[in-house]
């Protein structure tokens, strides 16, 4: 087996490093991976400009990366289900499997989990990987591997429009047109949903949505109030929406979200930002707007792989830039630069 492991390694803020790495043994449940695609996330631009997010923070030299695909090339001895050459897509988040929450299918919520390029935990950004086979999803021929790496975000779609009960004929607002908006548009109008409306502050962004299928976008101001804010998403729809989905995270953006869906609907939180913020709890309670927060996912990526192996959902106009892995630092010089244009950058190891 080739020697070259070149590994992306985060050492601190604006600090990636490629160095070779030994190529580890998997154990009895894993399998090792010859990696092929890895996607540049958010959260891997979050930790390289600001070195943690929330309570995790980058305190010793981290391997980045966590939307991933490769090729088997060895086996566990316990491995049943997969066989050398075959490719996968990576869910990067392992769980314990033995807690309540893991034996209730909400294995997101294990503490124990897990989570690929979350510190201190390594990632997969690196010539060889190995990983727990039971979180190892086969791809189908007309599937590639930069497809399979987008699995992991895709998941997340799907993860909000189930905790939204996303259904034939809903009226779906998301609110926020980056990554994990623009996936979360594609995953409502596969599950039926019969008008979707998708709001941003940057046109470029909703005129993608625009070619994804977005039935209407809303340029939005950072200065315009909860009440105009409403007015615009109700005049748009022509009534209110009983979905809503937050991919943004802003205190606005969260405000609108309850204060804009229709009296007994749902709105769907996935945007993380301030630990705290101010939002308008009591109208939501009189107006019995569920409010349901999203971790990551569960049971999904199954899911997600079927709605691109099925043609219902096309993620390929989302990969908008292609590097080598020597190629690391420009890669996320370009995902970090907002005029580069970039939606998803995928990372191409082989």
């Amino acid at each position: 087996m080739a020697k070259d492991n070149l590994t992306a390694i985060l050492y601190g803020i604006n600090d990636i490093r490629l160095e070779q790495t030994p190529i580890e043994d998997p154990n009895d449940d894993e399998v090792l991976l010859e990696m092929g695609c890895v996607g540049i996330c958010g959260s891997d631009v979050h930790y390289l400009v600001n070195g943690r997010i929330g309570d995790f923070i980058v305190k010793k030299p981290m391997i980045i990366g966590h939307e991933s695909s490769g090729v088997v090339v060895k086996i566990g001895t316990n491995v049943k289900t997969l066989k050398v050459g075959d490719r996968v897509a990576i869910e990067p988040g392992v769980p314990c499997r033995m807690c309540h929450f893991c034996k209730i299918g909400r294995y997101n919520l294990c503490k124990d989990i897990v989570f690929l390029a979350t510190p201190p935990v390594h990632g997969s950004l690196r010539r060889f990987y190995k990983h727990a086979a039971d979180f190892c999803f086969k791809l189908p021929e007309n599937v590639s591997l930069a497809e399979g790496a987008f699995l992991e975000p895709l998941s997340v779609g799907v993860h909000a429009c189930k905790r939204a009960n996303i259904t034939i004929g809903s009226k779906v607002l998301i609110l926020g047109a980056g990554p994990i908006g623009l996936v979360t548009l594609l995953v409502a109008k596969s599950m039926g949903a019969s008008k979707v409306v998708i709001t941003d502050l940057m046109q470029d962004r909703l005129d993608v949505a625009k070619q994804l299928g977005a039935d209407a976008v809303l340029l939005m101001t950072k200065d315009g109030t909860d009440e105009e804010n409403v007015r615009r998403v109700h005049d748009l729809f022509g009534e209110e929406p009983d979905k809503t989905v937050d991919a943004s995270g802003a205190q606005s953006s969260i405000r609108l979200a309850i204060l804009a869906t229709r009296s007994g609907g749902t709105a769907v939180l996935v945007g993380m930002g301030a630990p705290e913020v101010q939002i308008p709890l009591i109208n939501a309670l009189i107006r019995e707007v569920d409010i349901r927060g999203v971790f990551r996912y569960a049971n999904c990526y199954q899911d997600a792989l079927d709605l691109i192996a099925s043609g219902k959902v096309n993620v390929k106009p989302l990969i908008t830039h292609n590097f080598k892995i020597e190629e690391t630092i420009k890669a996320f010089d370009t995902s970090k630069d907002v005029k580069s244009g970039a939606i998803k950058v995928m990372i191409h190891c082989k």
